[in-house]
């Protein structure tokens, strides 16, 4: 005889004590409680099918120029963000093989590889919760701007002058109408949308003394 304690049966059950001691059944919180009683019946144990483990999908760290992402996937999942800034900065003059200039230019803003572009924005906008990257960045330029100029920011164009400034604005650039020092960056998930990565605002100047801006090469890689 095995006790069955059905699905509709009261919380606390009296059973008569000569069954206690027995195995016995729980259809109300065992979810094998069918495997179970089938097992005492027949003495044989149920085959049980693995668990299956939630599906953890790796990040995709591909680079058409031999760049390993390794160390800024790193920093971002430990949410060290003044860290992986520098480190987006020296990956990326590596995949443009800008390190020994040390700095951007028109052309290789311009051509900057795609894959390589896109493994950066994804690692940024995954470990910020889609708070950070060079997507989410674009996304309000565009909202500000609607345009996208296909070489550099030049000053004395005054729609991408525009544009500019009001994009510093909403990322938190600019402070009462100042451009803030890097010291004033805010390496932290309180900083307004699309803060970080911040170097652009630092280092994407070239001997010509013309911002660029990667916005025009987000659109042609389609990110």
């Amino acid at each position: 005889m095995i006790p069955v304690l059905l699905g509709n049966t009261p919380q606390q059950p009296e059973l008569p004590i000569f069954l206690r001691g027995h195995t016995w059944v729980d259809f109300r919180i065992d979810t094998e409680a069918m495997e179970n009683l089938i097992w005492g019946i027949t003495g044989k144990p149920p085959e049980r099918k693995p668990k299956l483990q939630p599906v953890i999908q790796a990040d995709d760290l591909s680079s058409e120029k031999g760049v390993n992402y390794t160390r800024l996937r790193d920093l971002l999942a430990a949410g060290e963000w003044k860290e992986a800034d520098a480190e987006t900065f020296a990956v990326m003059l590596k995949a443009s093989s800008r390190e020994e200039e040390g700095y951007f230019d028109t052309k290789s803003i311009n051509n900057f590889p795609c894959t390589d572009l896109r493994t950066i924005d994804q690692l940024w906008v995954k470990y910020s919760d889609r708070r950070f990257g060079f997507s989410v960045q674009k996304k309000i330029y565009l909202s500000v701007g609607e345009i996208v100029h296909s070489k550099y920011y030049d000053a004395w164009d005054i729609k991408y002058y525009y544009a500019w400034e009001k994009f510093g604005d909403r990322v938190g650039w600019k402070v009462e109408e100042n451009w803030i020092d890097y010291s004033d960056v805010a390496f932290n998930t309180s900083a307004p949308e699309g803060h970080l990565p911040n170097f652009l605002i630092h280092i994407f100047l070239n001997k010509e003394h013309k911002t660029l801006f990667l916005a025009s090469r987000l659109v042609k890689c389609n990110i």
